[in-house]
């Protein structure tokens, strides 16, 4: 199925706490949750920018942590309550934090979550506005060649996200 604007599907998707999802051979998704319906219609393919038919591997692994889909929520979260536009995986003094912040404003608001350890130091940087993934819990691997890979520990799904090009490693 096509879908022209994802931020909109996501956020339709988080009206329903454990919704069901009936994908139609006609034009449209139904999202349903108890007595709660939407019609979500697709988007003409025609319109749509499709990914390359071969399969992308991340040239290196570098930085490997798990992202709880509570974490996630609240790191989204504070970046809009905050109007915070990075969102950094940091490592330092043994662990890996992913932190929203306005990284040109040394005195700007940010929130962090410790997500694990690392014996490395890193600041791997990404824009709040391209995490536009489908809540819930990843398994995170970020190549220090500015590609990451967000894999859902619930369904078979990835996310391929590039990393800004001032991301530092070593």
């Amino acid at each position: 199925m096509a879908i022209y604007d994802l931020n909109q599907f996501l956020n339709g998707l988080s009206l329903h706490a454990d919704p069901d999802l009936d994908f139609s051979p006609d034009s449209y998704i139904t999202i349903k949750e108890g007595k709660r319906r939407v019609k979500y219609f697709y988007a003409d393919p025609q319109v749509i920018v499709a990914p390359p038919e071969k399969e992308i591997t991340l040239p290196t692994e570098d930085v490997c942590f798990q992202l709880d889909s509570t974490a996630l929520d609240k790191l989204l979260k504070a970046a809009a309550v905050y109007q915070l536009p990075d969102l950094s995986a940091i490592g330092e003094a043994g662990v890996v934090k992913l932190v929203v912040r306005d990284k040109k404003n040394d005195t700007s608001n940010e929130y962090a979550v410790v997500v694990g350890e690392t014996d490395k130091d890193f600041v791997f940087n990404f824009r709040v506005e391209n995490i536009k993934i489908i809540p819930g819990a990843y398994d995170v691997v970020v190549s220090s060649k500015l590609l990451s890979k967000f894999s859902n520990t619930r369904y078979d799904l990835q996310y391929y996200i590039a990393l800004e090009p001032d991301s530092t490693f070593g």
